[in-house]
C-alpha cells in the first residue's frame, strides 16, 4: 500500500518513519509463543516420562490420576484422584497436562502484557509503536474480545495452582525419605517462584490488593496494604520479564525430567546412589 502522508504521519500497514529495527521485538514473539504452543501441545500428547525419582514435570502437577501403563516414579505414591478413570475417551492420550494447563493457558491468553505482545506480532494491530497497522474497523473489546474481561476471574484459577507447584518443589528436596539436593529440585523449586511472581505481578491482582483505597495512611490497616502494594508494583513492573522467564523456565523444567526419566540424561544430585 503507498505511503501517504496523514497529519505527519506515513499510512499503510507496517508503514512508519522510525529508522530502527521495530519489527525485530514481533518477530521474536511469534517464534517464542509458537514454539511453546507446539511444544506444549506435543507435551500433551506424550503422555509418559513425566516423573522420575522425587521429580514430577511441572506440566503435570498436580498430578490428577496414575496411569499404571506409564513408566513413572517410586516416589509419586498418590495422586488427587487415584488411578486413571475408565471414562476418559480412547482416542486421546492419558495426559493430566491437557486438563491442568488449561487454566494457565486461559490464564496467559488474557493477560494484559500477552494481549500487547500477541496483538502486535500475530494480529499486526499495530505491529509497533508508530507503526501503521493492520486495517480495521475498532469497536473495542465488545466482540470475540469481551472474554478478555474474564482475566480476572482466571487470576483466582492461576493462584489455585501456585500452592501445588510448591508442594512439588519441597518435595522434590526428599527422595526415599532422605533430603537431597539434585538440578531437577532447582528447576523446580525457581519454576514455582518465578510463576508466582509472574502471577502475582498480574495488573488484576494488583488492583485487588491496593487498587480500590482512597487513603493509603489513614490507618494501621491501609499503611500494611499499601506495603503490599508497593510489593506487588515491583512485580507488576517487571511482568514482562517474569512473564517470558518464568515460560521458558517451565518448558525448561519439564524437557530436563523428560529427558532423566527417559534416561537420555543423568540428573547431578547428592542422594547416595542416586536414581
Amino acid at each position: 500500500m503507498a505511503k501517504t502522508p496523514v497529519g505527519g504521519h506515513v499510512h499503510g500497514y507496517a508503514a512508519t518513519n522510525r529508522t530502527d529495527n521495530w519489527w525485530i521485538g514481533p518477530a521474536l514473539t511469534v517464534a517464542g509463543l509458537s514454539f511453546f504452543a507446539v511444544y506444549l501441545t506435543w507435551a500433551g500428547w506424550q503422555a509418559q516420562y513425566y516423573a522420575v525419582g522425587p521429580y514430577i514435570s511441572p506440566a503435570y502437577a498436580p498430578l490428577l490420576f496414575v496411569d499404571p501403563t506409564q513408566p513413572g516414579s517410586a516416589d509419586v505414591s498418590h495422586a488427587l484422584f487415584g488411578t486413571w478413570p475408565s471414562w476418559w475417551p480412547s482416542f486421546i492420550p492419558p495426559s493430566p497436562n491437557f486438563v491442568i494447563v488449561l487454566a494457565p493457558v486461559v490464564f496467559r491468553g488474557s493477560c494484559y502484557y500477552y494481549r500487547k505482545a500477541y496483538y502486535r506480532s500475530f494480529f499486526g494491530m499495530p505491529p509497533g509503536c508508530a507503526v501503521g497497522p493492520v486495517p480495521h474497523n475498532y469497536q473495542g473489546e465488545t466482540g470475540l474480545l469481551v472474554l478478555q474481561n474474564l482475566h480476572r476471574y482466571t487470576l483466582y484459577l492461576a493462584i489455585c495452582f501456585l500452592p501445588f507447584l510448591f508442594i512439588e518443589g519441597f518435595g522434590s528436596f526428599f527422595h526415599e525419605g532422605q533430603f537431597g539436593v539434585g538440578v531437577g529440585s532447582i528447576l523446580l523449586m525457581g519454576n514455582a517462584i518465578l510463576l508466582t511472581c509472574y502471577t502475582l505481578g498480574c495488573h488484576a491482582w494488583r488492583h485487588l490488593v491496593g487498587g480500590r483505597l482512597n487513603c493509603f495512611s489513614c490507618d494501621g490497616g491501609s499503611q500494611l496494604q499499601h506495603r503490599a502494594w508497593n510489593g506487588v508494583s515491583w512485580l507488576n513492573q517487571h511482568h514482562m520479564k517474569f512473564a517470558w522467564t518464568s515460560l521458558y523456565w517451565f518448558l525448561i523444567s519439564d524437557v530436563y525430567i523428560r529427558l532423566v526419566s527417559m534416561g537420555t540424561i543423568s540428573d547431578l544430585n547428592t542422594w547416595p546412589g542416586g536414581f
